[in-house]
């Protein structure tokens, strides 16, 4: 049996050109994945419209996430989570630097989310 072992916060960086991505689990409908954000936002204008259901955890550092039917940014502190339904727009409006912003995300194709 194939075990694959790692560390969530092993290996961080302390700059990035752009918001880091890990694989860690893709089977099935789902996708886990690191995210590893240092001063990073989604361009100015721009939105994720995506076709399937993401849920996110912030395990590390502080992010503003805005969604395009609130009128404010919500903030983001380590353990705070959010369910995000396909195509619910939304972006991050900032994520800290020191310490970087280190998210866990599990994305699920349509039809798979219980």
């Amino acid at each position: 049996m194939l075990s694959n072992t790692g560390h969530l916060f092993a290996d961080i960086p302390t700059t990035l050109p752009e918001e880091q991505f890990d694989m860690l689990l893709h089977t099935g409908g789902c996708r886990l994945e690191r995210i590893i954000s240092i001063g990073h936002a989604t361009p100015p204008g721009a939105w994720y419209d995506q076709d399937g259901d993401e849920w996110v955890i912030l395990l590390q550092g502080q992010a503003g996430l805005r969604f395009a039917d609130e009128d404010a940014t919500r903030l983001l502190k380590p353990g705070d989570y959010v369910w995000i339904p396909a195509h619910c727009r939304h972006r991050v409006e900032w994520t800290s630097e020191d310490p970087p912003a280190v998210w866990l995300a599990l994305h699920v194709q349509q039809g798979n989310a219980r």
